[in-house]
Parts: structure tokens; sequence; C-alpha cells
């Protein structure tokens, strides 16, 4: 009775990992570094890890997970409510789409092409934005948070593998 409990809670934290390290990197995005201008242009930590899962264990992060990692990226970074959700699902969606031809593929294509998706998913964001506020923001800070998030990608996908090969095995 016992091993089954711990066996059931061992299954369920293991599922939820996507998830909960995902919402870990929403919360560190938002974490005051005192450093003047950072918080316009720290980078954007959950769509490296939405992209990451959606390539390589999609099965373990479902849409509505994505939606609600975006609501609260939007609500911890004082986004217009919905715009981070929207760009999360639209990034999820077409790496989804493409799962086949991304997965199995060389690092330097998995990064090539969280460059494309990760830079549309900027420009979006940006638009989206400027249309909220009926006017166009600054996009220099858009462009610099890009090439931090595109720059600190490889780091956190070896992180994410060296995890999932040693807990995801059996999920």
């Amino acid at each position: 009775m016992k091993s089954s409990v711990w066996f059931r809670l061992d299954f369920l934290a293991r599922k939820l990992t996507p998830f909960l390290l995902t919402l870990l990197l929403v919360l560190v995005s938002v974490v005051p570094l005192h450093i003047p201008g950072m918080s316009r242009v720290v980078p954007l930590l959950p769509l490296m890890a939405i992209y990451h899962w959606a390539v390589y264990r999609s099965e373990l992060f479902p849409a509505y997970a994505v939606f609600i990692i975006g609501i609260l990226h939007d609500i911890f970074t004082g986004a217009p409510l919905g715009v981070n959700a929207l760009v999360f699902l639209l990034v999820y969606g077409i790496v989804v789409s493409q799962h086949r031809f991304l997965f199995g593929k060389s690092f330097t294509v998995i990064w090539i092409g969280f460059g494309l998706v990760g830079g549309a998913a900027s420009a979006l964001t940006w638009i989206l934005v400027s249309v909220w506020n009926v006017a166009v923001i600054e996009p220099s800070a858009v462009y610099i948070q890009y090439l931090l998030t595109f720059g600190l990608f490889p780091g956190l996908a070896w992180c994410f593998l060296r995890w999932q090969r040693a807990f995801l095995r059996q999920v």
C-alpha cells in the first residue's frame, strides 16, 4: 500500500516537472536584481523552457499549462494580461506542429529553430504591447532581450536535457 502511494507521488512529480520548472523560471525572471534597466531586457526564460519541452516532451507539457505559465508571466511582469499567454501558446503550437522535423535533429538545428521562433515571438510581443499602449514602444530593449534569450538558450537547454535524462526516463 505505501509503495503504491509513493509510486503515484513519484509519477505525478515527474509528470509535473516541465510545468514546475517553467514556473520556477517565471519566478526567477521577475526577481529584482537592482541593475538599472535590467527589468526591460531580462531574458525570456519561460519561452526557452516552453520551446524545449514542446520539442522534447510535449506530452508532459499540455497547452493549458503553457496558458497558465503565460498568464502568470503577464501578472508577475506587469505586461498586458494575455499577451505572453497568446505568444507562448503560438510558440508552443508552432513547435508541436513541427515536432517531426525538429525531434532527433542536431542541437544546432534546434538552436536555429529557437532563434527563428524566439525572434518572431519577440516581434509579436513588441507589436501587441505597442498596440495595447497605442504607441510604438522603443524596440532596442526587445532586441537586446532577444539576443540575451538566444545566447542563454544553449545553457538552459543543456540543463533541461540533463534533468530529462536523470528524472524523466520512466515517464
